[in-house]
């Protein structure tokens, strides 16, 4: 379920983690709410672009650009404004049991690619009180070990708060608090294996 939470509340409780007081603006006169406000936004995005989290996946369909690529590509379509980090998935059908695409290439804010009707599964950037509560506790504290040295002057709670959030160095970002999360939105029906070519190989 969603957590009813604010960027402020966030942020706020990211603070009282560290021992330090709680922020009841980003606009007041304090280095916590200055350091919060600038470093937050950057903190939360990359976050949402670490896992293909399933209540922050849009289905698009691409508007075409009027100016073709000067070279081996067919046409351009314009990515969406809201996009976070590259598309997670390309198809040129809306129809049902349409397949993934790799024949295309991303320019900046383009797509290239010789299909002539494309759709993508993408990343966006999601309300924070629509996040469930599995994600704004790794958020929390991911935020506490971000703002710890410039707040709190802390490098050990800097070092507690990552460890909190993503397990060890060995777990590559994916422990802690995270592989909570995945494993609690990753709860979903399983899909069914289709062809695949080195099944079909060994017969």
């Amino acid at each position: 379920m969603a957590s009813g939470d604010t960027k402020l509340t966030i942020c706020s409780d990211a603070m009282i983690m560290l021992g330090a007081a709680p922020i009841s603006s980003f606009a007041e006169a304090t280095d916590a709410a200055k350091v919060a406000d600038r470093l937050y936004d950057d903190i939360r995005d990359t976050l949402l672009q670490q896992y293909e989290w399933s209540w922050s996946v849009k289905k698009v369909k691409l508007a075409r650009l009027e100016a073709a690529p000067l070279n081996e590509w067919k046409y351009a379509y314009a990515l969406p404004g809201d996009i976070l980090g590259l598309p997670r998935a390309l198809f040129t059908s809306s129809q049902t049991g349409a397949r993934p695409q790799r024949d295309y290439e991303i320019y900046g804010t383009s797509v290239f690619c010789n299909y002539e009707d494309v759709w993508i599964d993408y990343q966006t950037r999601v309300d924070e009180s629509r996040m469930p509560s599995y994600f704004v506790r790794v958020l929390k504290a991911a935020a506490a070990s971000s703002f710890a040295i410039p707040v709190a002057d802390s490098s050990s709670k800097a070092d507690f708060f990552h460890a909190m959030a993503y397990g060890s160095a060995a777990d590559n970002m994916r422990g802690g608090l995270m592989r909570v999360a995945m494993n609690i939105d990753g709860n979903r029906p399983s899909q069914a294996i289709e062809d695949f070519t080195l099944i079909a190989v060994r017969g």
